[in-house]
């Protein structure tokens, strides 16, 4: 219990104290005009209140990672609590707020054309597509989760195959109608419900005696060999930690801010939110089944179908109508991140077409094609999904952090806030490529000397790029 309630305590004063140092570094003037006011087009800049900004952020960013993810985390042990903790607050935070505000920097830039900007060109070209691709795949398992969730509960009545066709409705609704219409309107009602429920099934846990464990570094997986902590966990832990796909959802809220001093809540504050709640799910996790033990029991089981056991614990803790609401809940986190992923492919491709998404026959010509595509991935297997899209999302991380840092130097900032973590989740997503058994199987020791190379050789390229600007000792402005 005490590892929780601590966890907790340094989240909080993450968000209190760490974050005014990053925007301190980013340097916010409450008087410039943001995007939301010089760019209002009526459809996706449009001022909003710094709350629902806020709420909706949340959302996006909250999907089945910090609920799904945080349980499979779980099986590593106490150990993920660090992760979500220090990975959310000098990671996770950091990432998703300088992506929002280089994008407001930038007129609401979509976070494809910021890596170019700061990257280069080449970089850009491969990472639209890579980008896009995530997008689809994010809102393709996001189809399929919550539908599959709910297929549970209305077995009698509506199969899985017509809620995936209702999800898809619902996603080409909000994808398509401007901002405020759907999403600006729901938003704030599903956030409210979801952190009621998080906070709901955490008390009946309390309430019921069950022991949180506390902390030890051991790898307490039941495949210690096949799962090391490093680089797997870190991996499996996405959402509540780090996560590249918040850095797509960042400058959508860019166009809709009406200050630039709201950034830190909205964006960092949201991030700090997120790893709440996937600490509360990680801490119910290891708790429900009598330790980490018996999460891994019965997670190997039920082929690790982390879904499975939020519905069993929901159920038990809450009987039958909590359990319920619960799973509701549940459901609406993946399906208000869905949602979002589609809108946020709209305007990737939108901005580096350069094609005005006033006219609602021009966002048809966009969002068709994505639909399509994404109608198409669900109908690979839900856990190769899951694995491909949790990879593909961190290494989108690697390069939206790389291009942080390299904006810190040009501008003359403290880069170290983000060269630090861009050099760890380098070596992060190297190792995992190369050792992961969707990637290349290769041997530990053979992955992780190839992915210290890996960054090293980026250390170097880097000294090599500040030394030339005259950059390395830059200080804190």
């Amino acid at each position: 219990m005490i590892t929780f309630f601590a966890g907790i305590s340094i989240l909080i004063l993450g968000g209190i104290y760490y974050s005014k140092i990053i925007e301190k570094i980013e340097g916010v003037k409450a008087e410039r005009r943001t995007p939301a006011y010089r760019m209002e087009d009526g459809v996706d800049y449009i001022p909003l209140p710094w709350w629902k900004v806020f709420l909706i952020q949340f959302l996006n960013i909250a999907g089945l990672g910090p609920i799904f993810g945080a349980i499979a985390g779980a099986m590593w042990g106490p150990v993920a609590f660090i992760w979500i903790i220090f990975g959310s607050i000098f990671g996770g935070a950091v990432h998703d707020y300088f992506s929002g505000m280089i994008s407001l920097r930038h007129n609401g830039m979509s976070i494809t054309e910021i890596i170019g900007a700061y990257l280069g060109t080449p970089t850009k070209i491969f990472m639209r597509f890579f980008t896009i691709f995530l997008m689809v795949l994010v809102g393709a398992v996001f189809v399929t989760g919550p539908a599959g969730i709910l297929g549970n509960i209305t077995a009698n009545s509506i199969s899985v195959t017509t809620w995936v066709w209702i999800i898809f409705i619902y996603y080409f609704m909000a994808t398509m109608m401007p901002i405020d219409k759907i999403i600006g309107r729901i938003y704030p009602i599903f956030g409210f419900v979801l952190l009621t429920m998080a906070l709901a099934i955490l008390v009946a846990l309390f309430a019921k005696g069950y022991k949180i464990p506390e902390i030890t570094l051991a790898n307490l997986h039941f495949n210690r060999e096949s799962y090391p902590i490093f680089p797997m966990m870190f991996v499996t832990i996405a959402c509540g930690a780090v996560s590249g796909f918040h850095s797509t959802q960042s400058p959508m809220m860019a166009r809709c801010l009406k200050n630039e001093k709201e950034g830190r809540a909205v964006f960092y504050g949201a991030m700090l939110t997120e790893a709440i709640v996937a600490m509360i799910w990680a801490a119910i996790g290891m708790a429900f089944y009598g330790g980490v033990k018996g999460l891994n029991e019965v997670m190997v089981a039920n082929g690790g179908q982390a879904a499975i056991i939020v519905s069993d614990i929901s159920l038990s803790l809450l009987g039958k109508i909590g359990g319920v609401l619960v799973m509701i809940g549940v459901v609406i986190a993946p399906i208000t991140t869905g949602d979002t992923a589609f809108r946020s492919s709209r305007l990737i491709v939108a901005d580096f077409m350069k094609y005005d998404q006033g006219p609602i026959k021009n966002r048809l010509l966009v969002s068709i094609p994505l639909f399509a595509l994404g109608i198409f991935i669900t109908q690979i297997d839900f856990d190769v999904l899951w694995r491909y899209m949790a990879w593909t999302n961190q290494t989108l991380s690697v390069f939206v952090f790389w291009a942080i840092t390299v904006y810190l130097v040009q501008r003359g900032k403290c880069y170290w806030v983000a060269l630090v973590p861009a050099l760890f989740m380098t070596g992060v997503c190297t190792t995992y490529i190369l050792f992961a058994p969707e990637g290349f199987s290769l041997p530990a020791t053979i992955s992780y000397s190839v992915a210290m190379v890996v960054v090293i050789a980026a250390i170097a390229i880097f000294r090599n790029y500040t030394r030339k600007r005259g950059a390395f000792n830059s200080k804190l402005k």
